[in-house]
């Protein structure tokens, strides 16, 4: 059975969602793994997937970066399913397919896997160079923290005998964020 997996790292995402589960069925995928989740969360929908493969299935994705964070967990979940007798097909490789099921597509793995790897952190490289550079001019303030905006409104339900629980489940914020906002106002 051909399987599909596609991810996007938010939802705002969905026209690239949307590519990646025309491209997985374009490539004759009978059924589709999908979900919308920062490859540092969990992905429930990779574990799943991964669960329902059996033995001659084949997996496909569009990019090496949709399925794995890393060199290392994508040579691991390769290594695991060629082991199980699960084939790994990335469609999205210069109008080629790469096919894990040969050996040289493995070798074409690895290296791709490779330099994704150093994209990305060359990417977050020039990332922390330019937080350095507008902190050192003053234009970087960082993340307004979302538990402070919601101080006054975190003491008026807890005045009213709300749960800190509660309190979190309405204002969409941690429940320890909560905690923090009362006992700042306890201490002052």
């Amino acid at each position: 059975m051909q399987v599909g997996y596609a991810r996007t790292s938010t939802t705002e995402q969905d026209a690239g969602l949307q590519a990646q589960l025309r491209d997985l069925g374009a490539a004759g995928c009978a059924k589709l793994f999908q979900e919308q989740v920062s490859s540092m969360s969990e992905r429930q929908a990779l574990a799943d997937c991964l669960a329902f493969l059996r033995e001659d299935d084949v997996l496909y994705v569009t990019k090496p970066d949709r399925l794995a964070r890393s060199t290392a967990e994508l040579l691991s979940i390769e290594a695991d399913l060629s082991k199980r007798g699960i084939g790994l097909v990335v469609l999205s490789m210069g109008g080629q397919a790469l096919d894990t099921r040969n050996p040289t597509s493995k070798l074409m793995l690895t290296l791709l896997g490779a330099i994704a790897a150093w994209e990305r952190e060359i990417m977050l490289e020039r990332q922390r160079e330019g937080i350095a550079k507008a902190k050192a001019d003053g234009k970087y303030k960082g993340r307004a923290p979302t538990a402070r905006r919601h101080s006054e409104t975190v003491h008026t339900l807890h005045g009213q005998g709300v749960s800190p629980t509660s309190i979190a489940q309405q204002l969409g914020i941690n429940r320890a964020s909560v905690y923090r906002v009362l006992a700042r106002e306890a201490g002052a």
